[in-house]
């Protein structure tokens, strides 16, 4: 997974995020928010567990 994705559970203000999961989407799941900054914290490798972290609860 490459760093150009861009998921809720990678935006940088996804603790107080007031649009979180309603923004619109695309076919592969990936956002359309005027908002959105990716977390520079989680690194490449750590995106693929913070989304299955996110899917399951």
């Amino acid at each position: 997974m490459g760093s150009g994705r861009k998921y809720c559970a990678i935006c940088a203000w996804r603790a107080n995020c007031q649009k979180k999961f309603s923004v619109s989407t695309d076919a592969t799941g990936q956002v359309h928010c005027p908002d959105y900054s990716r977390d520079l914290m989680i690194k490449d490798l750590d995106i693929d567990e913070v989304l299955r972290k996110e899917q399951s609860g």
